[in-house]
């Protein structure tokens, strides 16, 4: 076991990586209970922070990159969203300048 902790440096690092990712999702609203990808992060954020505390840090790093990704997931599916939302709403303009650019003729 203390072999094992010598190898694996503690990944300082990427758990603070993978707080910035979530922090930018929440920084778009997005919450845990609305995004399923989110919700995974913070799970596999706290388990990286209990493997921290047993200085199981190869764990704790693997936990860690594994929730990073889960937030960036959650974000680019929001962002996704919200681009869909906009493409609906340009369409729809489009279909009234249309209708009202018909009439004219």
């Amino acid at each position: 076991m203390l072999g094992a902790c010598a190898s694996d440096p503690a990944p300082t690092e990427q758990l603070r990586l993978t707080e910035q990712a979530l922090s930018q999702a929440q920084a778009l609203g997005l919450s845990a209970e609305q995004s399923p990808a989110l919700n995974l992060a913070e799970g596999k954020l706290a388990l990286a922070q209990a493997a921290m505390q047993e200085h199981d840090f190869k764990q704790a790093r693997v936990y860690a990159e594994q929730a990073e990704l889960d937030a960036r997931l959650a974000e680019a599916e929001h962002l996704n969203e919200k681009s869909q939302q906009q493409l609906v709403e340009l369409n729809n303009a489009i279909n009234r300048l249309r209708k009202q650019l018909g009439g004219v003729q």
